[in-house]
């Protein structure tokens, strides 16, 4: 039976009470969960961490521009198969030679076209009770994609290639689904029909110090201050690609490795701003605009 506690997530994790009821029901209705939000907001980390935290079997799709319901679902091994075909008529052959020995198929019979189906994900996922299913960021998938996906959210159910074979779970032993999305393309209304929907806002600074504190119980407080002083305001600076979470905290795992003045001396000095900023672009909107780090304390506003 799939899991259906109210997790408000673990020592790695902080979930906030509006994502966890919405994957609470989800979780609950056997729907898969839909989020959206910035790049960094923690939307994959969900699944992944509710998984490492109830130790449950966790099957993850990295979508991309290619990507197919084949390789989601599972595919047919026609290469595999007419190999094995080709096994049995030499094997019928040498028999018929008197040879004794034959060549082997690995166990295969070309006769049960099961043997040369390959499970993707998804059917891994059905096939395991309480197991959990990530599908990473879709909105970089082909259009086709996600509606090819409608009729098994619709029926909880795949029908594997050429064998035939169904796999069907029930909404009480559904795996817990988890779907990410940048929002880089508009996914299909039919598709969220089949999905509960949540939108992950980028955390406010209060937030940001308990997931700060999730990851850096021991850092010093005025460390944590000042790094989230300067990283709020980088964010305030309309950047090309402002710093995310994971960014935040990869500098912090940077800093910690100093005493406490040497920390806050580094961060007002930038010193590791490649840990947050990506681009060229914003590397130089940032030496034009900030003339005096040590001034972020008094301009910074974070939100």
């Amino acid at each position: 039976m799939a899991d259906k506690t109210f997790w408000l997530g673990s020592d790695k994790y902080l979930c906030d009470r509006q994502l966890a009821q919405a994957f609470h029901i989800s979780r609950t209705l056997g729907m898969p969960l839909l989020i959206e939000g910035e790049p960094g907001t923690g939307k994959t980390e969900l699944p992944i961490q509710y998984a490492r935290d109830l130790n449950l079997d966790l099957f993850v799709y990295p979508v991309g521009s290619k990507s197919n319901v084949e390789q989601f679902v599972a595919r047919f091994d026609h290469v595999k198969y007419l190999r094995d075909s080709q096994i049995e008529i030499l094997n019928a052959q040498r028999e018929e030679k008197g040879l004794a020995s034959k060549l082997t198929t690995g166990g295969r019979d070309p006769e049960n076209l099961s043997d040369y189906v390959v499970n993707g994900p998804a059917v891994n996922a059905f096939k395991s009770p309480n197991s959990v299913l990530l599908i990473d960021e879709i909105d970089k998938a082909p259009r086709e994609f996600p509606n090819d996906l409608l009729y098994a959210l619709s029926h909880r159910k795949f029908i594997l290639p050429e064998s035939g074979e169904e796999i069907e779970v029930s909404e009480e032993n559904m795996p817990a689904i988890i779907i990410t999305s940048n929002r880089e393309q508009e996914l299909p209304t039919a598709f969220k029909g089949r999905c509960i929907y949540h939108y992950i806002h980028f955390p406010d600074a209060d937030t940001m110090k308990g997931i700060v504190a999730k990851h850096f119980p021991k850092a010093e407080t005025k460390v944590v201050d000042v790094a989230l002083d300067v990283f709020y305001h980088l964010r305030n600076l309309g950047l090309e690609r402002a710093p995310t979470t994971r960014e935040l905290l990869n500098w912090l795992k940077y800093v910690k490795n100093f005493t406490t003045a040497e920390a806050i001396e580094k961060i007002e000095k930038l010193e590791g701003i490649g840990t947050l900023i990506k681009t060229q672009s914003d590397l130089e909107k940032i030496q034009k605009n900030i003339l005096d780090p040590r001034d972020f304390q008094k301009r910074s506003t974070p939100n």
